[in-house]
């Protein structure tokens, strides 16, 4: 296993789900008094496993066909749209 690598995406998907709104999902359903604890974790736990399972599948069939640096500059480029809409948006824009 090549720990640096697992290190570099534990730290970053670790640090963009902090806050994220699948993080204040999972506090809510283990805030309400009738879900397990256990049900809520494994439940969340599940998902994730399976989003980053697409995610990979997903990496992994493009690169066959798409250069990576390619993937690279897109994702890149939709994440300061995306951060670029969320700040248009908080100050007021429509």
């Amino acid at each position: 296993m090549d720990w640096k690598t697992f290190g570099l995406v534990f730290g970053t998907v670790f640090m963009a789900e902090l806050g994220d709104k699948t993080q204040l999902a999972t506090l809510l359903f283990a805030a309400r008094g009738d879900h397990a604890r256990l049900t809520v974790f494994l439940g969340a736990a599940a998902a994730l496993v399976v989003a980053a399972a697409i995610g990979v599948l997903a990496g992994s069939l493009l690169s066959n066909y798409v250069n990576p640096r390619h993937l690279q500059v897109v994702a890149g480029a939709g994440f300061i749209l995306i951060g670029a809409w969320t700040l248009w948006q908080a100050v007021g824009g429509n």
